[in-house]
């Protein structure tokens, strides 16, 4: 980041590290669902709805998202995220019934929606165009590290105290990441853009109502550039569901099924963290010197290839592999969508549009994990992984042949 000058740098400091809170406050959780299971007396496709409870959180809290930065600005939006996740953990860690976990990691999925929109457009705003790429590969590496590593964080807690330290812990490194936003100057924070009204789209309120906001929406996009984005949406669907079936569906599989302990499942999710760690700097040269699909095309064909594999591994050094080499698509995946998206977005509705992306996205993806967990009881914990790889394939095609490079050179 030698680009930057001191003071700006000080002030990325403060973002990135409450990007590495928010991975790690999240990612202490996934190590507790084999446990959740036996705890509460469920089974672990329930156990694994922890996830789909979050991501329903995310999928609600990214439209309040698009909504808050065009009046509040990301400032408010970093400490008021990272506040109420913390709030929310102390609730999971009081909740004596099943129902209640759910619901506090439903808010905690919709904070921490609110609080990744607040830093990532506080650093793009701080940045130029051809510097955009660098900028959100460190956001999401050092997020993606914290949620890699926080399983094996999570892991020993579970195992040493139960596992409802865990979300003591998420709660502490949530306060962590309030005092971060508190600090960032309030001069180099700058607002959004104006805001500037969608063209007017009649037909009173429900589902015909919004459908037409979100067309009106999508044709603020130049014309050329919107099968680009589509494809982009498209692309979000299939990463999320990746995400979200290696969470939910690695720790059945390497845990109930395999008989790992919940410090090798953490360890599992951390050697791919480390990988993702070091792809920070050469994910981000791809995207500003080489080009987006450069590294939006091999994060989505990487997965695909290793899903198919992991169903036939049966050890740790097997798993370990895999998981380093999925490190590696994920390292260049840091923030490669959301970058692309923000080439193609105006900047008038920049906001909105990256709202709509990833609301699709979390509609799209909320049905990875309950359909993970309803193929694991069926089946066995294997078979989820195997069902999405025609997905990630698609994606892979859409990104290689109909979008387009977005990077201006």
């Amino acid at each position: 980041m030698a680009w930057l000058e001191p003071r700006l740098l000080r002030n990325f400091v403060l973002l990135y590290g409450s990007a590495l809170f928010s991975g790690l406050a999240w990612g202490m959780v996934l190590p507790t669902i084999p446990v959740l299971s036996g705890s509460f007396d469920i089974s672990m496709g329930a156990a694994a709805q922890t996830v789909t409870a979050w991501a329903a959180g995310r999928f609600c809290g990214t439209p309040v998202s698009g909504i808050m930065l065009d009046r509040v600005g990301p400032r408010l939006m970093m400490v008021g995220g990272a506040a109420v996740t913390g709030v929310a953990a102390l609730g999971a860690f009081l909740s004596p019934v099943f129902a209640g976990l759910l619901l506090a990691l439903f808010v905690i999925g919709a904070a921490d929606a609110v609080w990744a929109m607040g830093r990532e457009v506080t650093g793009i705003d701080l940045t130029a165009q051809n510097q955009r790429g660098r900028v959100m590969s460190g956001f999401h590496g050092v997020h993606h590290s914290g949620v890699t590593l926080g399983p094996l964080v999570g892991g020993f807690l579970t195992v040493s105290a139960g596992f409802r330290t865990v979300f003591i812990a998420s709660a502490v490194v949530s306060a962590l990441a309030t005092l971060c936003g508190l600090a960032v100057d309030k001069p180099a924070v700058r607002g959004a853009a104006p805001r500037t009204p969608v063209r007017a789209v009649s037909g009173g309120l429900g589902l015909r109502h919004l459908a037409g906001r979100l067309i009106a929406l999508y044709r603020e996009v130049e014309p050329s550039l919107r099968p680009t984005y589509a494809v982009l949406v498209a692309a979000t669907i299939a990463s999320l569901m990746f995400r979200l079936t290696l969470q939910s569906m690695l720790p059945l599989y390497a845990g109930a099924h395999l008989g790992f302990t919940p410090v090798e499942v953490g360890a599992l999710f951390s050697i791919s963290g480390l990988v993702v760690f070091f792809m920070i700097v050469p994910a981000g040269f791809v995207l500003d010197k080489v080009g987006r699909k450069w590294a939006t095309v091999p994060s989505t064909l990487i997965p695909a290839v290793i899903f198919l594999a992991i169903p036939l591994s049966s050890t740790f050094l097997q798993l370990a592999a895999l998981l380093s080499v999925l490190g590696i698509a994920n390292g260049l995946s840091l923030g490669c969508l959301a970058t692309s998206t923000y080439d193609v977005a105006p900047q008038h509705v920049r906001g909105r549009l990256q709202a709509m992306r990833r609301t699709i996205a979390d509609l799209a993806g909320l049905g990875a994990p309950l359909a993970g967990g309803m193929l694991a009881d069926a089946f066995y914990p294997g078979v989820p992984f195997l069902a999405l790889t025609p997905i990630l394939w698609v994606a892979t095609v859409l990104l290689a042949f109909v979008a387009k490079e977005t990077l201006e050179r």
